[in-house]
């Protein structure tokens, strides 16, 4: 594999792993702060991102050893309204600058698996900041966000609220196969 989509892959993996622990910090604020369905999308999209680390770690398969990992990650912890919206600002760098020039690089040197690794990822992350911006309108609202259901493609990350889906749209994977929050 070539040395820039590795790194790019690296990068990614490690920002995904990232995102996954602090939508599971955020998940249990917006719990505390009594935005229950709120917090299942946290946890819910915390499990989707480390569907994405997971993809990106195993594109990397055949590269082993120890290196440093640059990536971007949000910090901060203050109210499930603010979280939000860092979920929503970190989702959609991903989904307009890096996971673009990510896949430019490694569709230019070919490198199949983690094209689509990073394509699953991107499209997914689209959804994911609708979903966060769908949340904080309730929450600014004073509401918590309203979902019966939640399901989680086990392939993609993609995420439902509604789980009328037949198979996912990102990947084609059979609802059957999606986990229930």
């Amino acid at each position: 594999m070539n040395a820039m989509t590795q790194a790019n892959l690296r990068s990614a993996f490690g920002g995904e792993s990232m995102a996954h622990m602090r939508y599971r910090i955020w998940g249990e604020k917006a719990e505390k702060e009594g935005f229950s369905t709120v917090a299942r999308l946290f946890m819910c999209t915390s499990d989707a991102e480390q569907v994405h680390a997971t993809l990106h770690f195993t594109a990397l398969k055949d590269i082993g050893g120890d290196f440093p990992v640059t990536s971007m990650a949000g910090f901060g912890l203050t109210n499930t309204s603010e979280n939000l919206q860092g979920a929503i600002d970190g989702e959609l760098f991903e989904v307009t600058q890096m996971y673009p020039a990510y896949i430019a690089t490694a569709e230019m040197q070919e490198e199949k698996a983690a094209v689509r690794a990073m394509k699953y990822a991107v499209e997914a992350e689209q959804v994911h900041a609708d979903l966060f911006t769908l949340a904080k309108e309730a929450v600014d609202a004073g509401k918590d966000l309203e979902a019966k259901e939640m399901h989680l493609c086990p392939v993609c990350g993609y995420i439902s609220l509604t789980g009328e889906e037949e198979i996912c749209p990102i990947c084609s994977v059979k609802r059957e196969l999606f986990i229930e929050y």
